[in-house]
């Protein structure tokens, strides 16, 4: 093997494993019910709503040239900021309770 052809499959293995975290990903339920509920409850219509995506691409056989994967994406982004809301809320609620 040329270094070459090393460098080229190094990369292409580099990309794959990048691409399949990125597919991989879920939206997750990390929010606490009982200290905000909205958020919470805002996390688990993500969650389903990826499920009813997931179907989706079953029932169309992946043939929707990208763009359901894309929204599956953003919501996992989505699901991200919900969570950073919730903490963002919790250090205000902290900050208010030293003083």
């Amino acid at each position: 093997m040329t270094k070459k052809s090393v460098l080229i499959g190094a990369t292409l293995s580099a990309a794959s494993f990048c691409i399949g975290i990125t597919l991989a990903q879920e939206p997750v339920r990390n929010i606490d019910h009982n200290k905000h509920p909205n958020l919470a409850e805002a996390q688990l219509l993500c969650s389903q709503a990826n499920t009813y995506i997931i179907a989706a691409q079953k029932d169309n056989r992946y043939d929707m040239h990208g763009h359901a994967q894309k929204a599956r994406d953003l919501l996992v982004q989505v699901n991200q900021e919900l969570k950073i809301s919730a903490q963002d809320a919790d250090s205000v609620d902290a900050s208010q309770k030293k003083k």
